[in-house]
């Protein structure tokens, strides 16, 4: 397995003129949702902040379809679908990032579910063949390991990685005052073939904005066939 990581990560960065871009968004919205939320369900059946990290950047990246896709033959392939790849640390060592298919489209009870089964799947060796080949764009945390921010590498060919550091308390800016907030530095790594800065920032400000109203999320989203 570090072997096969090794040879992908070597080819993304030989082949994809990365750039990064990072944002501090507050999530004292999103845990007072997720706290009202979770007061009547049972502890197996709690909602996760990872879950909302997963919908905010899905139906983001659905409004910024550059990001969304694969790089192919000189040209950018934007992709039908948002399959989120979730990167999920193994036991023995070693990771992978099944895809949750049209992750966009789920309300994050939903999205709690299968956020759980993929995790319990993949330390259990029983992923489908198309969860681990069929995502379109990459969701990566440590946070659980302590670290305020991860700057990924893109999984070729596909073209953006989005990343969470650590939920923690951060001093904030809020109505002219300086407020101790709970807050999650995200980063976006992108190829800069398939998308530039500008588009970059417009992404991060789109998942900043759904997580400020994470009843956004909630519903499963209306897509026209």
């Amino acid at each position: 397995m570090r072997t096969v990581i090794a040879t992908a990560m070597s080819r993304s960065k030989r082949e994809i003129p990365h750039y990064y871009l990072t944002d501090l968004i507050a999530l004292d919205a999103a845990e007072a949702w997720l706290a009202a939320a979770n007061a009547s369900r049972p502890v197996a059946e709690r909602l996760l902040l990872a879950a909302l990290f997963v919908a905010a950047t899905a139906r983001a990246i659905r409004r910024y379809p550059e990001f969304n896709g694969f790089w192919r033959d000189g040209r950018h392939e934007p992709a039908a679908g948002v399959h989120v790849g979730v990167a999920i640390t193994l036991r023995g060592g070693g990771l992978v990032a099944p895809a949750i298919h049209d992750a966009d489209r789920p309300g994050v009870a939903d999205l709690s579910a299968r956020l759980l089964d993929l995790t319990r799947r993949a330390r259990a060796g029983s992923l489908g063949r198309t969860e681990l080949a069929d995502a379109t764009v990459t969701i990566t945390s440590l946070g659980d390991r302590g670290v305020d921010a991860v700057y990924g590498v893109i999984h070729p060919p596909q073209v953006a990685l989005v990343g969470f550091g650590r939920p923690r308390p951060h001093a904030v800016v809020r109505d002219g005052q300086v407020v101790p907030l709970p807050a999650v530095t995200v980063s976006l790594a992108a190829d800069h073939r398939a998308s530039d800065g500008h588009r970059g920032g417009l992404l991060l400000e789109a998942i900043n904005a759904l997580l400020a109203d994470p009843a956004t999320l909630t519903a499963p989203l209306e897509v026209p066939p």
